[in-house]
């Protein structure tokens, strides 16, 4: 038997029977900032101040949340041991939603503030 000839490999780049050269890359002409310097601080300001609110909520919550396992890992229940598996699901699972909602709640409340104090900023400006 003779052994069959490997066909040759071959790189395709563009569309067969196309003899142009690929365009060359420029980039795109930078736009001017259409955004005054005060506004751009305001911007910034109120970015930083929802970031500020985001994480002093996500920080809270990781906090109280986290411990409540260890707390409940080291008070005794009236003193027979740890705090019964149920006690601790009830905890975990429907005594932190009320925490979740206050939390929402604040955070909704602290953002609007913001946003009307950048509003009256960049109104005033």
């Amino acid at each position: 038997m003779a052994a069959e000839p490997v066909p040759r490999r071959e790189v395709v780049t563009r569309a067969p029977g196309t003899t142009a050269a690929p365009r060359a890359y420029r980039p795109a002409p930078e736009r001017p900032d259409p955004l005054p310097p005060a506004v751009r601080t305001e911007v910034r300001r109120l970015i930083r101040a929802q970031l500020r609110a985001g994480l002093a909520v996500g920080g809270t919550l990781a906090v109280l949340v986290a411990t409540l396992p260890l707390l409940l890992r080291t008070v005794p229940g009236s003193g027979l041991g740890p705090v019964p598996p149920l006690l601790v699901w009830a905890v975990l699972g429907i005594a932190v939603y009320p925490l979740f909602l206050v939390l929402a709640g604040w955070y909704v409340r602290r953002a609007e503030r913001n946003e009307r104090e950048y509003t009256r900023a960049v109104e005033g400006s």
